[in-house]
C-alpha cells in the first residue's frame, strides 16, 4: 500500500524516472499505452483485446457498426438478396487495395470470411446457413444461402473476433495456426522490422487507403489517418505510464488504473473518457474439459460462492460509480439482459462449501491463471483465488504476463501438463450484448472459446434466438437459453463496470467506441 502512495505521488509531480520516448508537440507520430503487450498478432486467433485493436489499424471490413450497433457498409459499396432472399450478393468498393500493391478481390473476402467463421462463435453460427462461400466476379461476393437469413448482414458485421478481411493466401491459413505475415488493407500498415514483442509496436500510414465518405462512428464511416506513424509503447507499471503522460513523453493511455485516476483528473492537460462508453462485464471462465471443472456441480458450487461486489471493488479502486452487479450473462442495459442468475449467485460462503462437498470434490488441483500487466483483470484472479482457499480448494494462482496467459489458455492438457483450470477476462457490453456473439456463453465445444464449453441446448436456442420472428418470441428464447447456461455454467459473471481512458488535452477526434481506434485522431 505504501509502495502505491509513493507511485500516486510520483505520478502527481511528475518525478518518475522517464522513458526516452519524448517527442515535439507537432511531432507526426501518435504514441500510446495499449491494455497490455501485443503477444497474438493474428486476429482471427484470438479474442485478446490487444489483438483486435491491432486487427483494426491493419486491417479492413466488409461491413463496420455505427453507434447504435447497427450494420454499415465498410469495404462493401452495399448488398443485396436474390432468390427469395437465399442469395445474398455483396459489392466491393472500387479501388481498394492491400498493403501489397494487390488488389483486394471478391475471393480474398470469401476466404476470410470461412477462416473466421471457422473459429468465432458468431461465424459458425452464419456458417450453418451458408451452402456456398462464393464470387460472382471480382467485385462481388456470393453466399449460397441454405434459407432466406436477413440477419445475415448483422452476423458478418460484428464478433468476439472480427471477420477482418486478409488476401486468399493467408486466409487459407489453417484457422487454428496462426497468420504470421500481416498484409491488410486497413488505414494502417503493419511495420514488421520495428516489432519488438512485449515492447513496441509501430505502424505506418497506409498511403493508398481510401476512406469512405461518411463520418467515423465507432467501426464504420470514413478512416482518416491523421499521423505518420502510430506507435504502441509498453510500459507495464501503470504509475509509470502514468507520469509519462503527465510529462507529454506518450500521447494516449488506453485503460488507466483506477487508483491513479485522481491526480490525472486534476491535470488540466489530461482528458479523462471512457475506453468503451457501454461498459465492460467482467467474467471468470471455466476450463470444462479437466477435472476438477468438468463437474458441473462443482462448476454450481462456485457459482453459489460468487460475491460480485468483492470482483468490482477490485477492479475499480472500490469506486461505486464505475460498477454495479448484474447476474445475468446478457449485459444488463441489453434487450436481454434480465438477471436469470439471481436466484442461484447468492455469494453465500456456507452453502457453497457444501455444495462443493456433496459435488464429490476430493482437492483436484485447481490452477488460475492471472496477468500481472492487466491492471483490469489480475485483481479478479486476485478475489478468487481469495474465495477458493477459504472454500477448502486446492488452488495455486500463476501470475504471468497478458501474452502468456493467451498463449497458455490453449492449452488443453491438464494442470500437471501446463493446462489451467479457471482464468478471468471481460468483454465489451456491445461484444457480448447478444447471445449470438456472447462467446463466454455459447456451447460449441472444441471450435469454441478457451474452455471448450459444449452444451446442445445452449447452441438450439441461440438458434432459435437468431431465427425469432417477433421480440416476444426473441426474448422468450433468450430467457430460456440464459437459464439452460446458469444451470450449466459454461461461466460465471462477475459484474458490469466501466474502465477509464486517459490522453492529452492536445489530442481531438477520438472516438467513443469499444477499443482504441487510431483514425480521425489528430493534434491540436
Amino acid at each position: 500500500m505504501k509502495r502505491r502512495t509513493i507511485l500516486r505521488g510520483a505520478v502527481a509531480s511528475s518525478v518518475l524516472p522517464r522513458f526516452a520516448i519524448a517527442q515535439p508537440a507537432a511531432a507526426r507520430t501518435l504514441k500510446m499505452v495499449p491494455q497490455a503487450a501485443l503477444a497474438i498478432l493474428d486476429p482471427h486467433f484470438t479474442t485478446a483485446q490487444t489483438t483486435t485493436n491491432h486487427g483494426y489499424a491493419v486491417f479492413d471490413t466488409l461491413f463496420g457498426l455505427n453507434t447504435k450497433q447497427e450494420a454499415q457498409p465498410q469495404m462493401a459499396e452495399g448488398h443485396r438478396f436474390e432468390d427469395d432472399g437465399q442469395t445474398c450478393l455483396i459489392t466491393l468498393r472500387e479501388g481498394l487495395k492491400f498493403h501489397d500493391g494487390e488488389p483486394v478481390l471478391a475471393r480474398d473476402c470469401t476466404a476470410s470470411l470461412m477462416r473466421w467463421a471457422a473459429r468465432e462463435a458468431l461465424g459458425q453460427s452464419a456458417a450453418r446457413f451458408v451452402e456456398e462461400w462464393g464470387v460472382k466476379d471480382d467485385r462481388t461476393i456470393r453466399l449460397r444461402l441454405k434459407r432466406s437469413m436477413p440477419s445475415l448482414i448483422f452476423l458478418l458485421s460484428r464478433g468476439a473476433t472480427v471477420p477482418f478481411i486478409m488476401p486468399e493466401r493467408l486466409a487459407r491459413t489453417d484457422p487454428f495456426k496462426q497468420v504470421t505475415e500481416m498484409v491488410g488493407s486497413g488505414p494502417y500498415r503493419f511495420v514488421k522490422d520495428e516489432f519488438v514483442s512485449g515492447s513496441r509496436v509501430v505502424y505506418a500510414r497506409n498511403e493508398r487507403y481510401v476512406p469512405r465518405q461518411e463520418k467515423a462512428e465507432w467501426t464504420s464511416g470514413g478512416k482518416l489517418a491523421h499521423f505518420d506513424r502510430y506507435e504502441w509503447v509498453v510500459i507495464p507499471d501503470s504509475a509509470t505510464a502514468s507520469s509519462a503522460l503527465v510529462t507529454g513523453e506518450i500521447d494516449w493511455y488506453e485503460q488507466v488504473q483506477p487508483d491513479l485516476l485522481p491526480p490525472l483528473r486534476a491535470n488540466p492537460n489530461i482528458v479523462i473518457g471512457k475506453a468503451n462508453p457501454t461498459g465492460y462485464n467482467g467474467i471468470l471462465r471455466f476450463n470444462h474439459i479437466q477435472p476438477p471443472f468438468n463437474n458441473v456441480a462443482i462448476r454450481r458450487a462456485i457459482l453459489m460462492a460468487v460475491d460480485q461486489n468483492d470482483y468490482m471493488a477490485s477492479v475499480t479502486a472500490n469506486d461505486p460509480s464505475a460498477w454495479k452487479v448484474c447476474k445475468s450473462l446478457l449485459p444488463c442495459g441489453t434487450p436481454d439482459g434480465r438477471e436469470i442468475g439471481a436466484p442461484v449467485m447468492q455469494g453465500n460462503l456456507d452453502k457453497a462449501k457444501a455444495a462443493l462437498k456433496a459435488a464429490g470434490y476430493a482437492g483436484e488441483k485447481v490452477v488460475i491463471l492471472s496477468p500481472t500487466d492487466f491492471v483490469t483483470i489480475g485483481p479478479l484472479g486476485d478475489v478468487s483465488y481469495d474465495l477458493f482457499k477459504r472454500l477448502g480448494m486446492n488452488v495455486e494462482i500463476v501470475q504471468t504476463d497478458w501474452g502468456t496467459v493467451n498463449q497458455r489458455r490453449n492449452n488443453r492438457e491438464g494442470v500437471d501438463k501446463g493446462g489451467w483450470s479457471v482464468v478471468h477476462t471481460w468483454g465489451s457490453t456491445t461484444t457480448i450484448g447478444n447471445p449470438v456473439s456472447q462467446f463466454f456463453m455459447r456451447g460449441v465445444g472444441d471450435k469454441g472459446w478457451a474452455g471448450w464449453f459444449k452444451d446442445d441446448i445452449v447452441e438450439s436456442l441461440t438458434e432459435q434466438w437468431l431465427l425469432a420472428a417477433t421480440d416476444a418470441e426473441r426474448a422468450a428464447a433468450a430467457d430460456a437459453l440464459q437459464r439452460q447456461a446458469f444451470e450449466t455454467v459454461p461461466s460465471v459473471p462477475l459484474g458490469q463496470f466501466q474502465i477509464r481512458t486517459a490522453y492529452r488535452q492536445s489530442l481531438t477526434g477520438l472516438l467513443e467506441a469499444s477499443g482504441a481506434l487510431p483514425w480521425n485522431v489528430r493534434r491540436a
